[in-house]
């Protein structure tokens, strides 16, 4: 069997399975790099999954044991152009588009992860890391100066002193600390990266979609700063009202699994 480090690099693989959407980036000899074409290719898969209601939870990862994502391209960063056409996505549009997604989205980090990467994983909701993987950030070393949304990102998700950390010093950092800055909800063997993330998927699928994607959205907006009680409340007292809260009461009480329908 070929190695996947061996394997012939493509854009960004999508799969639908059920209530799952799976992407899987695809070029790991290049440490799963963004190229241009790549962003485009993101662009159109998250929007395909964003329209699908049946799609209840999202996962992203990368191929082979060596990286998640290297980031995007370096020989392509001076080609960058601000207000690209319609037809070009940016690094920053799709990593946004990520976040902003209606269901919980878990990214699993098969290995290490760099620039852009690390971005790309914040973008989601729960981050699921292995052992003997490095991170790091070479902004700084390399003279480019991040974007908006991405350094809002590392501060609202890691606190200000890691940021600064990754951003002005620029070390690596294990497994261990990535975990301990809150880069990593969770660090597992790699051996236990596949069964752990496929037990959280299952757990969101069975969660009421409606209330999860109203949760997320509202939580995102209160780390943001946006909190707005009124909005909170009245999507609390719609809820009440929900089919979907009548079916997870019936459930508890018969003693068996919901069926939400996102009601």
């Amino acid at each position: 069997m070929t190695p996947p480090e061996k394997t012939a690099s493509t854009a960004p693989i999508l799969t639908l399975e059920g209530a799952r959407a799976t992407i899987r980036l695809n070029r790991p000899a290049e440490h799963n790099r963004l190229d241009p074409g790549d962003l485009n290719e993101l662009r159109d898969q998250l929007k395909r999954i964003e329209s699908d209601v049946s799609i209840r939870v999202f996962l992203l990862t990368g191929t082979g044991a060596r990286s998640f994502c290297s980031g995007y391209t370096i020989s392509a960063l001076q080609d960058m152009k601000v207000g690209a056409g319609p037809r070009d996505a940016t690094l920053e549009e799709v990593i946004n588009q990520v976040e902003s997604l209606r269901m919980p989205a878990i990214c699993c980090l098969n290995g290490s992860v760099y620039g852009g990467g690390i971005d790309l994983a914040l973008a989601c909701d729960y981050r699921i890391g292995v052992s003997g993987a490095r991170m790091v950030m070479p902004a700084g070393t390399i003279g480019l100066h991040y974007y908006a949304s991405g350094m809002r990102r590392y501060v609202e998700r890691m606190g200000l002193a890691a940021a600064k950390k990754l951003f002005l010093i620029g070390e690596s950092m294990d497994s261990a600390e990535m975990l301990r800055v809150g880069f990593l909800d969770e660090l597992v063997e790699p051996a236990s990266l596949k069964n752990r993330t496929e037990a959280l998927a299952g757990i969101i699928e069975g969660n009421a979609p409606a209330a999860l994607a109203g949760m997320k959205r509202r939580l995102n907006l209160i780390s943001q700063g946006k909190y707005d009680p009124d909005d909170i409340t009245a999507a609390y007292r719609m809820s009440l009202r929900s089919a979907d809260l009548a079916e997870g009461l019936a459930a508890l009480k018969e003693k068996r699994k919901p069926r939400f329908t996102g009601r």
